[in-house]
């Protein structure tokens, strides 16, 4: 787009495809680099052109909004952060005149050439410094700046690039202007002790999905081997699925012999298993499964150990742990997770909405011309997400006789919603009732099924009246006497 072109006051261009000439408004004006020479330009003689192609103005103008916008920061900076460069611009207030002053510089990020950024903006007297969060790359400039000023670490997609504009000047030129009037969110930072929380449970996640990929490679070498132990046995890695893998690997042959290894109720399948145990093993089988046996051993080991320093690390917070414990599916394991990725202080979340709305749990909103169409979730924080999937399919699980709202509601949805679906919105509500046993520091109690039937009664009562009134008719609710 060209620096006079000049958009009307809804910002958008003409039927056939040019920019219209339109008035400006008169609350938000724009003083560019340098004058325009467009038609439009001189038409409206001392008002300037606004861009909006992209959703926000160019980095390179300041925004005036009836006369010029204040300035929250007099010293503030705006760093664009990559793997190996840091691209940092200050801005603040030039010597002996009114006017703003812009300096940039390219850092390294190792610790030495953090040090130095550090360092010069500490000279220059930076108050306020904002930076993108991207993965995990501003981490290392987050530790060794934190403490030393106020740090916003910002959503970079609140940040737009104007097209065929955008370059790492550029960017960080943008992220101090938009800090310097004060227009940026700050990311919520959990403190170190919660980060550290969270690099262990992250891990132990991993390590299990690790151990998983393992089993699933010794099952695939006894299907390879024509034995079929996993279509008898529920877990192949339980003590009579490694009895019967040590056989194997001894070069133990007799399928009624191994089939005598099982142990509790699989003894019951033994005919079955003696079955399933008929096979070609040979001795490359023989050698896969000893070094996957070898990695499953030294995963369960590995996760053993980060689960004990977790434990050790949450054991002051025995009681909110417990309490956590006491919402259907979730166990130990998911209360560890839900403590590390949201913390167990609930003051930063006003409410449980804000909680949801935060982990990306909630549903999407798309309203247009009065209408709500389909809306995509936010990302959110994925590992809570799937901790909190994890803990609706097992509280779709729990027992019939031990019925349970979240078990309901996972069936009630999953008929027209689909399993993925219906896990995610039993997840909310989870999420939810943490919030507020968290908040309120109490137990979850389970509601009656007269208590349940009761709210539904009543809700179906509001939506047939809802539906009357929209047709037309006034309806007043007259119970109907019980039979003699």
């Amino acid at each position: 787009m060209k620096r006079g072109a000049c958009y009307r006051d809804e910002g958008q261009p003409s039927s056939d495809g040019r920019v219209q000439c339109g008035a400006v408004s008169p609350d938000l004006r724009v003083t560019a680099d340098a004058p325009s020479t467009s038609a439009c330009a001189r038409e409206h003689e001392g008002e300037t052109s606004i861009e909006r192609a992209s959703g926000r103005l160019s980095p390179s103008m300041t925004v005036m909004r009836r006369g010029a916008m204040e300035s929250l920061y007099t010293c503030c900076a705006g760093l664009d952060v990559h793997k190996q460069t840091v691209v940092a611009c200050l801005l603040r207030p030039a010597e002996g005149s009114e006017s703003e002053a812009k300096e940039i510089r390219t850092f390294g990020t190792t610790t030495t050439a953090l040090v130095e950024l550090r360092d010069w903006l500490r000279a220059a007297g930076c108050t306020h410094v904002a930076m993108e969060a991207t993965g995990s790359f501003w981490k290392p400039v987050h530790n060794i700046l934190d403490g030393h000023c106020t740090l916003l670490v910002v959503n970079a997609a609140h940040m737009r690039a104007l097209p065929g504009r955008k370059t790492d000047v550029r960017d960080a030129e943008w992220i101090a202007t938009l800090l310097k009037h004060g227009l940026l969110r700050a990311s919520f930072i959990p403190t170190r002790e919660q980060r550290e929380l969270r690099d262990l449970t992250r891990t132990r996640t991993s390590l299990i999905d690790e151990r998983s990929a393992a089993v699933n490679r010794i099952q695939k070498v006894l299907e390879d081997a024509n034995i079929k132990v996993a279509g008898v046995a529920t877990d192949i890695m339980g003590k009579s699925g490694r009895d019967i893998l040590a056989a194997l690997l001894e070069g133990e042959m007799d399928a009624a012999a191994m089939a005598n290894l099982a142990r509790g109720k699989l003894r019951r399948k033994r005919d079955a298993l003696e079955q399933a145990l008929e096979g070609r093993m040979g001795a490359h089988h023989r050698m896969l499964i000893a070094l996957h046996l070898e990695h499953v051993d030294l995963l369960d080991e590995q996760i053993a150990r980060i689960s004990a320093e977790i434990a050790e690390r949450l054991r002051p917070y025995e009681a909110a742990l417990v309490r956590l414990e006491s919402i259907p599916g979730v166990g130990r394991r998911t209360a560890e997770i839900l403590a590390a990725e949201m913390g167990l202080d609930m003051e930063r979340f006003p409410t449980a909405g804000h909680l949801a709305s935060w982990a990306g749990l909630c549903p999407g909103v798309h309203e247009s011309a009065g209408k709500r169409k389909a809306g995509k979730r936010r990302a959110g924080n994925k590992a809570l997400r799937r901790a909190l999937t994890e803990a609706a399919h097992a509280a779709a699980r729990t027992k019939k006789k031990d019925h349970t709202y979240l078990r309901g509601q996972y069936r009630r949805l999953v008929v027209r919603c689909g399993k993925q679906k219906a896990a995610v919105a039993v997840g909310h509500t989870i999420l939810r009732i943490a919030h507020h046993v968290l908040a309120h520091e109490t137990t979850y109690q389970e509601r009656e099924l007269v208590q349940l039937d009761d709210h539904r009664r009543a809700r179906m009562q509001q939506r047939a009246l809802a539906q009357l009134k929209a047709l037309g008719y006034d309806v007043a609710l007259t119970p109907k006497q019980p039979a003699a």
